[in-house]
């Protein structure tokens, strides 16, 4: 795991200094690349299920977050469904984690951006050396429940960090849990799709909005439901009790 986490965040930063945010040209070429090789890991899926029974996805626990717990096992594809990994997965040294929803009754195949791993590292790291200083973590104020802001002023920020939607464009901010973990907040993505016109039943998820017509899962998120005005709201499945 700590080798894999190393490997995304030198990935990261070669594409930053790189400049990951190409001339429009450019990064339509590069999603009609990935969307290609989606299809063709969608075609092994399927014919590997037809042939086992099973999805060839990685080992995963109850505590795994919904869109992290189906992640394709690409050992299990090569040589016989594909003969390599598609060159945009993590495991090629891509920028994406190839992983399915609605495994039940339709797997279809999206993915992970990674492009904002290196951001979430550097703050989880400044977050873990406060703690280690001070016990808490520096929270700012609830906005949910077991979910907070961050006093980023504590965490020797100039500016809050934040992270750039892979839907929109938007600077999404981040949040922090009482269980450690830092959330993306998908709120104006979502609120954008909801003025468009999507139409949503009352306490259903929102998550899905965002990749029904679209490559990527909500990657570091919690579930949204529509309040009484009719906006996304953040609803978390963390308890109360803080453990910052």
């Amino acid at each position: 795991m700590e080798r894999t986490l190393l490997k995304a965040l030198f990935l990261c930063s070669l594409c930053f200094l790189s400049g990951c945010f190409y001339p429009q040209s450019e990064r339509q070429a590069s999603q009609a690349a990935y969307l290609d090789q989606m299809a063709s890991v969608q075609s092994a899926i399927n014919n590997f299920q037809e042939d086992t029974g099973v999805l060839p996805i990685q080992t995963f626990d109850e505590n795994t977050p919904t869109y992290q717990r189906y992640i394709i096992d690409f050992r299990q594809l090569v040589p016989r469904y594909m003969q390599e990994p598609p060159g945009t997965a993590f495991e090629s040294g891509g920028m994406y984690q190839y992983a399915l929803v609605d495994v039940e009754e339709n797997p279809t195949v999206k993915v992970i951006d990674l492009h904002a791993v290196q951001t979430i590292q550097e703050l989880t790291s400044r977050i873990n050396n406060y703690r280690s200083q001070h016990t808490y973590a520096p929270v700012k104020e609830i906005v949910a429940k077991g979910l907070f802001e961050l006093d980023y002023e504590m965490l020797s920020y100039k500016e809050a960090p934040v992270v750039i939607s892979p839907y929109t464009g938007n600077t999404l901010p981040l949040l922090y849990s009482n269980t450690g973990e830092i959330i993306i907040d998908y709120a104006s993505d979502i609120n954008q799709l909801l003025q468009e016109g999507e139409e949503v039943n009352e306490g259903e998820d929102l998550r899905p909005l965002l990749y029904k017509d679209a490559p990527f899962v909500p990657f570091h998120s919690v579930p949204y439901t529509l309040n009484e005005s009719g906006e996304p709201e953040l609803n978390p499945p963390f308890t109360e009790t803080s453990n910052n």
